[in-house]
């Protein structure tokens, strides 16, 4: 029997039973997983090991790479800056970066860039895993380049891009980076365990990530903008295993932390904008993250897909209540959180599936924590 420490509300046992399986099955090597119900952690358990070797217990305070599970946390400075008054997502995104006007994107608008429709789900230049750590270089490469569709016509996943573009639009509205952003106004404020640029002192703690057996499989006649994102440049799990990944800020991918912290963050959004007495935004620019973007086949990811502002929604592939929303990033970690429930569900895992964007394993906890209200 897999050895699993922290807590879980007896209403939840359920959850637990699920991740133990996970673990006695090989399914998961080390993990987390969190649950925060009316911003209270009623779900805060981990297990397994850190190394492929078993020799190293996962604990309380180890993190993991959550890859795109950290375009949750960019566009939620987005939703805190609008709510505030300083972003608005139906302005031009010339109004705040005159330089993208390039390119024929004058009438590109911050909305598009949240809810993939921009058109920029990758660069056309080819660019190394190295250029990603270049700020400057890749922001203003997508700032001079063409969309590859009519901006707003249609959804295309912005794998690594989005980090970049709401990065920038929250470098030109504060004059931070949205790693020092998020730290400031949102990790720091809510005591949450993650990063976007993760110092020297959190190495330690990082459990290396486990590549997948098999990488996702997409067809380019029903995704014809897959390779063109997916592969420039190439990605590879042990890339995140490397300290110039670590240290420089690709908040589309390189966010490191842990099911409590992912959880932490996101029962902010799912309790109308406070939990714990920290208020970071209004119930009502907690909403807004169901205006919904996008509705029908992804360009890049080939599935029908739905997005809405800066996030996933319930659909008839993804189901859940009418105010539920999530994202997940490559390997399997997932975040899923519901407005009306009140509750967040999170899932960090150093296994990684086959999966771009979740699996089975993350998908069976969330199932069981919202059983659990029934």
């Amino acid at each position: 029997m897999a050895q699993v420490s922290g807590r879980c509300d007896e209403r939840f046992a359920a959850v637990q039973e699920v991740f133990e399986r996970n673990l006695d099955e090989g399914l998961d090597l080390g993990a987390s997983c969190a649950a925060y119900l009316d911003g209270e952690a009623v779900v805060d358990i981990w297990g397994g090991c850190v190394d492929a070797e078993r020799t190293t217990p996962w604990v309380a305070d180890t993190i993991a790479n959550v890859w795109s599970t950290t375009k949750t946390m960019t566009n939620l400075c987005a939703l805190v800056l609008a709510d505030a008054a300083e972003l608005d997502f139906g302005a031009r995104v010339v109004r705040y970066w005159p330089e993208f006007a390039a390119g024929g994107k004058r009438d590109v608008e911050v909305r598009h860039l949240l809810g993939h429709t921009s058109g920029l789900a990758g660069w056309t230049v080819p660019v190394t895993v190295e250029d990603l750590y270049d700020w400057e270089k890749a922001s203003s490469l997508l700032a001079g380049q063409e969309p590859w569709w009519e901006p707003g016509s249609a959804g295309g996943y912005h794998a690594l891009t989005q980090g970049f573009l709401v990065g920038e639009l929250v470098r030109r509205i504060t004059g931070q980076t949205l790693g020092g952003f998020f730290a400031e106004q949102v990790a720091g404020p809510l005591g949450a365990d993650f990063f976007i640029g993760t110092p020297p002192t959190a190495d330690p703690r990082v459990a290396p990530l486990v590549p997948p057996e098999e990488l996702p499989r997409v067809r380019e006649e029903d995704a014809p903008f897959a390779l063109r994102t997916f592969l420039n440049p190439p990605m590879s799990a042990e890339t995140s295993s490397t300290v110039p990944w670590r240290r420089a800020e690709v908040p589309a991918a390189n966010g490191h932390g842990n099911a409590r912290s992912v959880a932490a963050v996101h029962s902010v959004l799912a309790c109308g904008g406070e939990a714990r007495g920290v208020r970071l935004l209004s119930a009502a620019g907690c909403a807004r993250v169901l205006e919904e973007q996008f509705d029908g086949r992804d360009l890049v990811l080939g599935v029908p897909i739905r997005y809405g502002m800066g996030f996933g929604l319930s659909s008839e592939v993804v189901p859940g209540g009418p105010r539920t929303f999530y994202w997940g990033g490559w390997g399997g970690s997932v975040v899923v959180a519901d407005l009306d429930a009140r509750l967040c569900v999170a899932y960090v895992m150093n296994k990684m599936g086959s999966g771009v964007v979740g699996d089975d394993r993350g998908s069976s906890l969330v199932r069981a924590a919202f059983a659990a209200l029934t």
